[in-house]
């Protein structure tokens, strides 16, 4: 019979990295990943999103909203009404810090 004893079972587990044992290998750091595709970013971002994008507040977004400056999307919902979350395109807010660095003077 070659079973081990339970108490060098169990110091046999004592003696490996402490903490739970892990069912699936840790993933892989970006670094060891080189090659691999990068994650896609949404074109369309939600008011806190586009916000923290821009690097300005919720209401700095909505204020640029109302004066026209930055326009939102608006998506088709079923029977034909319109999705009420507010969504900007990525595209519009590149655009938006672009034209503002062309128009101000230092």
């Amino acid at each position: 019979m070659s079973a081990t004893p339970p108490l060098a079972a169990a110091a046999q587990r004592l003696r490996g990295k402490p903490g739970r044992p892990r069912k699936h290998p840790a993933a892989p750091d970006r670094e060891q990943t080189a090659g691999a595709v990068p994650p896609r970013s949404p074109r369309l971002l939600d008011l806190p999103a586009a916000a923290e994008y821009l690097s300005v507040s919720v209401w700095a977004i909505r204020d640029m909203e109302s004066s026209g400056a930055l326009r939102r999307v608006q998506l088709p919902g079923v029977g034909g009404t319109l999705i009420r979350k507010v969504l900007f395109d990525r595209a519009d807010l590149d655009r938006l810090v672009d034209n503002s660095k062309a128009s101000t003077t230092i």
